[in-house]
């Protein structure tokens, strides 16, 4: 694999596999090697050619992600440091102190005040009301109303944490993502045991949109150092992971444009001034034909790949936004692409819309196909066994947990 120097450096906070999708889109760009800061020495970009990794348990929070920063921008002190989360906890430690950082290090992202609104989730509930964006019926719990959980819609109910940052600052056993409860019983319970652990915020109820993963939608958007936005990317999800701390992470994608539904997100992305990329998980609601948004992401998401799969490297916004200072033209995607994590035989297995699997077969012809962990030339023998080991776990995965 060849390199070339450049007048940036990325460097990338967290282990997954949102990681190493933006390290390949640094490295297919401008053929860079990304500097990745995780916490353990696991994922997709450990042992990776492409990458630089480095591990501390502690190193999402405020000390060790300064101290790291800074070592790097006096390293690279002739060249910008582009300082890029890649979860959740790391995107608002970056926010938090980013006027703390070196003039060389560049972080794009909102002032922390807009991103702590913006990350409880009862908080985003109160802006799509503005703009008219549609979410599920919703009893936003907190801890002082003891037994009063006036849930006014049927069972089964979704239950998930509306600050998920601080949710899994608190790990428990059988901690779940998300959690699907059928009775007023299991939600008391359910509701103990994550108090219990420390917790402290808000919970969210909410209806269970009916409908299997093939009614999802991911939508990542990149809103420039202006505040406007510039590329919107709307994929329809197929597959989604099932084991418990998995739930609802992204298995499968086909890109597909859906303008209406964007123009109204780019309203409220506009009028928040809100800067950076910004990811949104959304389910179809057959019962009255709407789309309904559960949570903004303040950064890309975890399957960020599928957006630079499209023609919209996340890489090149960074770069030509900040460093070179480019005006960027909007776009939106509009050309269909599959972007997988999953074996074949595991995607067509689990799909059950016929139409899905033709498209399906008809991407995988036309090499309109990815999986971004596979990359030619950074298939080492410890990195390949690792991820081949994952490859072959889904099929387990899959039959124990989908249903």
């Amino acid at each position: 694999m060849e390199f070339k120097e450049r007048e940036f450096v990325p460097v990338l906070f967290g282990g997954d596999i949102n990681t190493y999708s933006v390290a390949r889109a640094f490295y297919e760009e401008y053929q860079v090697k990304s500097w990745v800061l995780g916490k353990y020495m696991s994922g997709p970009s450990c042992y990776s050619k492409i990458t630089n990794y480095r591990k501390n348990p502690k190193m999402d929070t405020e000390e060790v992600l300064l101290k790291a920063v800074r070592k790097l921008a006096q390293k690279y002190k002739d060249k910008k440091v582009l300082a890029i989360g890649c979860g959740d906890s790391y995107v608002e430690t970056i926010s938090k102190i980013k006027d703390k950082f070196p003039e060389n290090v560049i972080a794009p992202y909102i002032d922390h005040d807009l991103m702590e609104q913006l990350i409880l989730k009862e908080n985003f509930y109160k802006m799509c009301e503005k703009h008219g964006v549609d979410y599920p019926a919703t009893l936003v719990y907190s801890r002082d109303m003891g037994d009063n959980v006036d849930v006014k819609f049927q069972y089964p109910v979704i239950l998930k944490p509306s600050n998920g940052v601080d949710y899994f600052h608190h790990p428990f056993d059988g901690q779940n993502k998300i959690y699907k409860l059928n009775s007023l019983e299991e939600v008391k319970k359910t509701i103990e045991d994550i108090y219990a652990s420390g917790y402290s915020d808000k919970l969210i109820i909410q209806d269970m949109i009916p409908g299997n993963d093939e009614y999802m939608r991911v939508l990542t958007c990149y809103s420039d150092r202006n505040h406007k936005v510039k590329m919107m990317c709307l994929g329809h999800v197929l597959l989604e992971e099932h084991t418990p701390l998995g739930l609802g992470n992204h298995a499968l994608i086909i890109t597909e444009p859906n303008d209406a539904l964007m123009e109204k997100v780019k309203n409220l992305l506009e009028d928040l001034n809100y800067t950076g990329f910004s990811n949104f998980d959304i389910k179809y609601d057959t019962r009255d034909g709407k789309y309904k948004f559960f949570e903004i992401n303040c950064r890309q998401g975890r399957s960020n790949f599928y957006v630079t799969n499209s023609g919209f490297n996340v890489a090149r916004y960074f770069v030509e936004d900040y460093v070179y200072e480019k005006e960027i033209p909007f776009k939106t995607a509009q050309e269909e692409y599959l972007w997988t994590v999953l074996p074949n035989a595991v995607a067509f297995k689990y799909v059950k819309d016929p139409e899905m699997k033709r498209r399906m077969k008809k991407l995988i012809k036309e090499k309109k196909m990815v999986n971004p962990l596979f990359l030619r030339g950074d298939l080492g023998p410890k990195r390949y066994l690792r991820l081949v080991k994952g490859h072959l776990r889904q099929f387990s995965n899959y039959k124990k947990y989908y249903s």
